[in-house]
């Protein structure tokens, strides 16, 4: 059962509220950091990573670590260090490092209640999204499955937060939802080796790769960026997971309900390229840089292949859950 919390204003306005299991899919942390030498490059360290604004200082960035109830906040504990999680992820093992000892201090925690979650990563250089890439997906549309990646893009500026709007744009008529996994680039690399890819990622997160149909399949020659890339079209968190806290990235229940209702549900394992595979293939045409964001694909149960299609409308409550990294909750306005 899932459950969507909502308040009333002092306006009359509903305001959903993440729910709190969602919020709370955590792991304990060691005191040590784990030494896993053959997955990661970057400091091996299990942290869920956010990134959230005081309610008091809406324009200032802050990165923090997810603790119990409450979020360390980075910054307070290292004046220091970094307002960005792009910036952060740019200082590699150091920066990594420092969030590992402000977790373990317990000091400089902030209650849930006096912050606003943004997505992880804000502005990164690259959004790399990836089609066609679950087994079951293509079954569900009785297309081939693809001999190599088949790579599009979102602009940076599609991104918004875990529990912000989703903006319904007056060109499209027909706005769909799809949950993925996600992962974020941590160190600078290219032509990297699939043996070697899973040390160039930090994280991963859950992302819902918004698509209006209409631009996607019909018009502008069928091309896929405009569909893809509204505002608002890429929510994004609630944590940056790392590495080290995923036991397997390709083996994690995912999910998308709308008002509450399951419209899909499958596994990582349906991916046809994996996480390594991608990272290996795109670093061939592309540097990567920290930050970089990669969605991973689909599974089935998207509105366009419904008989007869459902698309979003306003007042729709969409939320995409992946077992051990959370959920995101937005509201179609």
């Amino acid at each position: 059962m899932v459950l969507v919390v909502r308040r009333i204003t002092s306006k009359g306005h509903m305001m959903i509220l993440p729910p709190p299991c969602s919020l709370l899919i955590l792991r304990s942390f060691s005191n040590k950091l784990p030494v896993n030498p053959g997955r990661r490059g970057l400091c091996s360290a299990a942290m869920r990573l956010v990134q959230f604004h005081h309610h008091s200082d809406e324009g200032g960035i802050r990165v923090g670590i997810e603790q119990g109830e409450g979020v360390v906040d980075l910054k307070a504990f290292d004046p220091s260090m970094p307002s960005t999680m792009r910036q952060l992820l740019e200082m590699g093992d150091k920066g990594l490092e420092v969030a590992h000892r402000a977790l373990s201090s317990g000091q400089c925690v902030v209650a849930r209640s006096d912050i606003r979650l943004l997505s992880p990563i804000l502005a990164p250089e690259k959004v790399i999204c990836v089609g066609m890439n679950y087994r079951d997906h293509c079954l569900e549309q009785n297309a081939p499955i693809p001999e190599e990646p088949i790579i599009f893009s979102k602009f940076p500026s599609a991104i918004t937060g875990p529990y912000s709007e989703i903006i319904l744009p007056s060109e499209s008529q027909e706005v769909d939802w799809e949950v993925e996994l996600a992962f974020v680039i941590g160190r600078r690399g290219k032509h990297i080796k699939v043996e070697d890819a899973l040390s160039y990622v930090a994280g991963f997160t859950v992302a819902n790769d918004v698509s209006a149909r209409d631009w996607q399949m019909k018009r502008n020659g069928k091309q896929w960026l405009l569909g893809k890339t509204f505002d608002s079209f890429c929510p994004l968190g609630p944590a940056l997971v790392t590495t080290d806290s995923v036991k397997d990235p390709h083996n994690l229940g995912i999910r998308c309900l709308v008002n509450g209702d399951t419209v899909q549900n499958s596994n990582t394992d349906q991916m046809i390229f994996k996480t390594e595979e991608l990272v290996a293939w795109v670093s061939k045409f592309v540097t990567l840089t920290p930050g970089d964001v990669f969605l991973t694909g689909t599974p089935p149960g998207v509105g366009v292949f419904r008989k007869p299609p459902v698309f979003l409308k306003r007042g729709d409550v969409v939320e995409c859950q992946i077992d051990q990294l959370g959920s995101i909750l937005n509201k179609v306005v």
